[in-house]
């Protein structure tokens, strides 16, 4: 089944959606976050089919989060690296992480800790603010619909 492409939607989240909404594309960033940077590495953490992966990787470079860069040892292989954009997309996988703990609390380890990499502390818990600084719930945000001319 051919999926409909969201790029030209009136709406952020489905045109983000359009390029990083499927579950292995956002673990393959996840993953890139770790400092996984090779086709074989990836491969080996996610468990993920070659030609699934190919297409995965393929997509994420096209739309401008990873690049193909050469490889760091020198060597005659290649290695995927987040652009600017890919990094970008640290709050979204760290605002999915805080809301799966919460709400789907299993009791095992989740295997990973997020700490500030040159002090080794732990990050707080990302949160709503609103312009001038207050933090703000859920229920105190509205999503408008702006009518365009």
């Amino acid at each position: 089944m051919r999926r409909t492409s969201l790029k030209t939607a009136n709406c952020p989240v489905a045109r983000s959606l359009d390029v990083i909404g499927d579950w292995w594309s956002l673990l393959i960033v996840r993953d890139a976050f770790r400092g996984l940077r090779r086709f074989s590495q990836f491969q080996k953490s996610l468990g993920l089919a070659r030609n699934i992966l190919t297409v995965r990787l393929r997509g994420l470079v096209a739309d401008g989060i990873m690049e193909l860069v050469p490889a760091s040892d020198g060597g005659a292989r290649h290695e995927y690296v987040l652009t600017g954009k890919g990094r970008d997309l640290l709050p979204v996988l760290l605002a999915l992480r805080q809301w799966g703990i919460a709400c789907f609390p299993d009791g095992a380890p989740w295997g990973s800790e997020l700490v500030e990499r040159e002090t080794g502390r732990p990050i707080r818990k990302l949160e709503l603010r609103a312009e001038d600084g207050r933090p703000i719930m859920p229920a105190d945000v509205e999503l408008r619909v702006v009518q365009t001319p």
